[in-house]
């Protein structure tokens, strides 16, 4: 095994020495490739075409391509087919590259590890995705495809933080510790707002696929109950992100993470207000696909967020916590 990885590093090392700033922009590319394919999933669900390929890997069991069929109307199979290509040829292109980049500039082994996390959970995503069509949709298996989905963008997204920072460094708290604290709070928060957010479109009116609705396994619970549930955790997330925001904007602090914060809120209020006109307007297709893009924001930001509050500088810098607040 030792063998084969440093054949790998002789091979990648023919290729150009990539600047950070573009190890950054590899690493973007690989965050908004994660969210993409979390909004394109949602497209598949909403305009039911969660069986337009009925069976996996292939579309059909005679054909990887869609093919005419009266069971199966064109569009459904054009929009799972193009959610199954923006996985193979953009998710898994974004993750090699990301991968070839940072081992090319031989960069630290944590930033090493996240970035090979990648291509290894887009492999496993796919054949989760798979064994979500073979089970013909079951709701739990979808909602466990989607959460595996979330965590690869903050995976992502730290990544793309930590790419910035320099290798030869030392962290130091770019924020107070209380704040810090709390922000990992909310962030444990923020998953039960996603695991409440599946369980409430499990018992939704998306079943995935029009073809037989009637046919897919669904959560049979009060939605105005879990739509109250869910929208208690979102209050607590943001009554504890207010918390670290009070001690971040009157602590030392630096300007990075003032920035990021007041950012994270926008988006934060953008994705809470999507979330009530939704569920008053009788959750509308489209306001579905806005309010998984809003939550893919949420946990890039929030991950981002977190990261910046513990900075990376240069050893033998004269950067203070003090400093960084100027």
């Amino acid at each position: 095994m030792i063998g084969v990885y440093q054949l790998f590093l002789r091979l990648v090392d023919r290729l150009p020495l990539p600047s950070v700033k573009a190890q950054q922009r590899f690493a973007l590319a690989a965050l908004l490739s994660q969210a993409l394919i979390a909004v394109t999933g949602s497209v598949v669900r909403v305009t039911g075409s969660g069986l337009g390929c009925p069976t996996w890997p292939k579309c059909f069991d005679d054909s990887l391509l869609p093919i005419p069929q009266d069971e199966v109307p064109w569009w459904h199979q054009a929009i799972e087919f193009g959610n199954r290509q923006i996985a193979v040829w953009i998710v898994v292109t974004t993750s090699i590259a990301i991968v070839l980049a940072v081992t090319r500039a031989r960069r630290r082994r944590e930033i090493l590890v996240y970035a090979w996390i990648l291509p290894f959970s887009t492999f496993a995503q796919g054949i989760l995705g798979g064994v979500t069509v073979l089970t013909g949709l079951r709701w739990w298996v979808v909602g466990a495809h989607m959460l595996v989905s979330c965590a690869m963008v903050w995976i992502a997204a730290t990544l793309y933080a930590k790419v910035g920072e320099p290798d030869d460094g030392v962290e130091i708290e770019a924020a107070p510790a209380g704040a810090r604290r709390l922000v990992a709070a909310s962030a444990v928060v923020m998953s039960l707002v996603l695991a409440a957010g599946v369980v409430v479109t499990a018992a939704g009116p998306h079943a995935g696929d029009r073809t037989n609705p009637k046919a897919i396994d669904r959560l049979d619970v009060s939605i105005p109950f879990l739509s109250l549930t869910h929208g208690l955790l979102v209050a607590v997330y943001v009554a504890i992100l207010v918390g670290a925001a009070v001690l971040i904007m009157r602590g030392p602090s630096s300007e990075a993470v003032r920035r990021r914060l007041k950012i994270l809120f926008v988006v934060v209020a953008a994705q809470s207000l999507i979330g009530v006109v939704q569920y008053f307007t009788g959750v509308p297709a489209l306001l579905v696909v806005l309010h998984v893009a809003g939550a893919m924001s949420v946990i890039a930001e929030t991950a981002i967020l977190y990261r910046l509050m513990s900075a990376r500088v240069l050893r033998g810098s004269d950067v203070t916590p003090d400093k960084l607040a100027a």
